[in-house]
């Protein structure tokens, strides 16, 4: 597990600038470099998802609901790209879903508690309760 970790944050910070036709490096290592719960991690994946046709040869689902049937801003904090995020783990995930569900899980809090610690202070406890509801509905509300 701890050879995997060093993995991904190596591979993590060679993607961004690294075209998937010369990429040595295999879909799985990708997906685990992309979904740590991590700002580094986070970071290369909006980049990727910016940028999809260079990682087409990979053949993720970049499809999203975003947050599903919860609001995307609750009260103005956006949380659109942390569902985004979500949404791409467990869809690239989806035939291993159990082996990595409280990873993905991990890195949706993390997304949403990044989103709370960029607001002013006075919100932050505000912010941090929404996310943490929306988080503990992914834990344990049944996938539709």
């Amino acid at each position: 597990m701890r050879h995997l970790a060093v993995t991904a944050l190596v591979v993590a910070a060679l993607l961004p600038g690294m075209p998937a036709t010369a990429a040595s490096t295999s879909r799985e290592e990708i997906l685990a470099s992309w979904t740590q719960p991590t700002p580094e991690s986070t970071a290369a994946w909006k980049a990727a998802r910016q940028d999809r046709a260079r990682w087409a040869v990979y053949r993720f689902d970049w499809s999203s609901d975003v947050c599903s049937r919860a609001p995307d801003t609750p009260i103005g904090f956006d949380f659109a790209d942390a569902c985004r995020h979500h949404d791409f783990g467990y869809r690239n995930y989806r035939d291993d879903l159990a082996g990595h569900k409280d990873r993905i899980d991990e890195v949706f809090r993390a997304d949403l508690r990044r989103v709370c610690d960029a607001r002013h202070q006075l919100a932050q406890p505000f912010c941090n309760s929404i996310a943490f509801t929306y988080y503990e509905a992914v834990r344990f509300l049944p996938r539709t």
